[in-house]
């Protein structure tokens, strides 16, 4: 069976992949990574992000 996306459910996709991108190339180069945490902006080590 093939479902249609609606536009809303491949903007999200898409975002999740660029999101898994980010976070992997953070990962590769041992870059900390900058998220927004309880309204302030945290580093997290390369060795927890997720």
């Amino acid at each position: 069976m093939n479902k249609k996306m609606s536009l809303q459910d491949k903007a999200e996709v898409a975002l999740k992949q660029a999101v898994r991108g980010v976070v992997e190339r953070h990962k590769k180069s041992g870059r900390p990574l900058a998220v927004w945490e309880n309204g302030k902006t945290v580093l997290v080590s390369p060795n927890v992000a997720k």
